[in-house]
C-alpha cells in the first residue's frame, strides 16, 4: 500500500468536509470532556469519601437541663452518669475499636460554637448550658461505629450516639448523583460523535463515488480503498481527544489546585496524576470509536 498516495486521499476528504470534520472535532471533544470530567469527579468522591469517613467522629451526647429526648429526664447527666459511660469506652468491649477519644464539655463546646457561628446572631441567645457535654470518639475503623451506638445508646445519662458519617453521606449522593448525570450526558454526546463520524464517512464517499468505481475496476483492495476513510474519521476525532485532554488537565491544573486545593487545604483534592491517567484514556476512547464507526461506515456504504 503507497503511503503517500493513501495520506494525500486522506487530505482530499478532509478539505471536501471541512464543516463535518469541524463538527466532529467539536462534538467529540464536548463528548470527551464530558467524560473525563465525569471520571475525574468519581475519583475526587472516592478521595474524599476515604479522607473524610477516617476522620469522621462518633458523638456520644450526655443530657443536659433541657433534654426530654433519648435517656433524658430534663436533668443534666450527673458526674456518676459521665463516669459510667467514660467506663464503658475504656471497656475491653468497646476499646479494640477505638483510636483515642476526648470529653468535651459545656464551656469548651460553647467556645467551639462561637468560633463555628461567629457571624450568625445566634451567638447572641446561646448560652453554655444549652449545650451538651459530648464524648468525641475516633474509631480505628469508622465503619464499625454501629457498635457503639448500639453499646452507648441505652446508657443513663446519654441523650443520643451520633455517628457523623451520617451527615456525609447526602454530599456524596448528590455528588454521585452530579457524576451519572455527567457519564449520562457524556453517553449522549459519544453516540452523537459516533453518528456524525458516520455521516461524514458517508458523505465523503458519496462526493468520491467515481474514484471509487475506478479503483475497484483496477483491482485496488478493500483495504486500500477504506483506509483514508478511516483515517479521515480518526483524524477529526484525535483532533477533539487531545483538546478534550487539554481542557481536562486545564480544569485540574487551574481550577482543581489553583482554587479549590488553596482554599480548602482541609480537604483531599485530585491531583495532576489522577489527570495524567484519564488523559490518556478519554483519547484511547475517542480514537477507538472513531476509527469502528468509521469503518463500519465504509463497509456499509461499500457493501464490503
Amino acid at each position: 500500500m503507497r503511503l503517500g498516495l493513501v495520506m494525500s486521499e486522506v487530505a482530499s476528504g478532509l478539505r471536501r468536509n471541512a464543516s463535518m470534520v469541524v463538527s466532529v472535532v467539536l462534538v467529540t471533544f464536548i463528548s470527551l470532556t464530558f467524560v473525563g470530567t465525569a471520571i475525574l469527579l468519581q475519583m475526587q468522591i472516592n478521595q474524599m469519601k476515604g479522607y473524610w469517613y477516617d476522620r469522621a467522629q462518633v458523638a456520644v451526647y450526655l443530657c443536659t437541663d433541657t433534654d426530654t429526648t433519648g435517656n433524658c429526664t430534663g436533668a443534666k447527666a450527673t458526674d456518676d452518669q459521665r463516669k459510667q459511660v467514660q467506663q464503658q469506652l475504656d471497656s475491653s468491649t468497646l476499646k479494640p475499636y477505638i483510636e483515642k477519644t476526648y470529653y468535651e464539655d459545656q464551656d469548651q463546646a460553647y467556645d467551639r460554637f462561637k468560633q463555628q457561628f461567629k457571624d450568625s446572631p445566634a451567638t447572641e441567645f446561646v448560652k453554655p448550658e444549652y449545650l451538651n457535654e459530648t464524648f468525641w470518639v475516633n474509631l480505628k475503623n469508622p465503619s464499625q461505629a454501629d457498635v457503639l451506638v448500639e453499646s452507648l445508646s441505652k446508657v443513663a445519662g446519654v441523650q443520643s450516639v451520633v455517628d457523623q458519617r451520617g451527615y456525609l453521606q447526602p454530599i456524596f449522593n448528590l455528588l454521585n448523583a452530579s457524576s451519572y448525570t455527567a457519564i449520562g450526558i457524556a453517553s449522549l454526546m459519544l453516540i452523537a460523535a459516533v453518528l456524525l463520524i458516520a455521516t461524514t464517512i458517508r458523505l465523503s464517499a458519496f462526493s468520491r463515488r467515481r474514484e471509487l468505481g475506478i479503483m475497484r475496476l483496477v483491482g485496488a483492495s478493500n483495504r486500500f480503498i477504506q483506509t483514508p476513510f478511516v483515517l479521515e474519521g480518526v483524524i477529526a476525532a484525535a483532533i477533539g481527544a487531545v483538546l478534550a485532554g487539554g481542557a481536562i488537565v486545564a480544569v485540574v491544573w487551574f481550577f482543581v489546585r489553583n482554587y479549590l486545593a488553596q482554599r480548602f487545604s482541609g480537604t483531599a483534592f485530585i491531583g495532576m496524576g489522577d489527570a495524567a491517567v484519564v488523559v490518556p484514556a478519554v483519547i484511547v476512547i475517542g480514537i477507538v470509536l472513531a476509527a469502528l464507526s468509521a469503518l463500519i461506515a465504509i463497509r456499509r456504504y461499500l457493501r464490503v
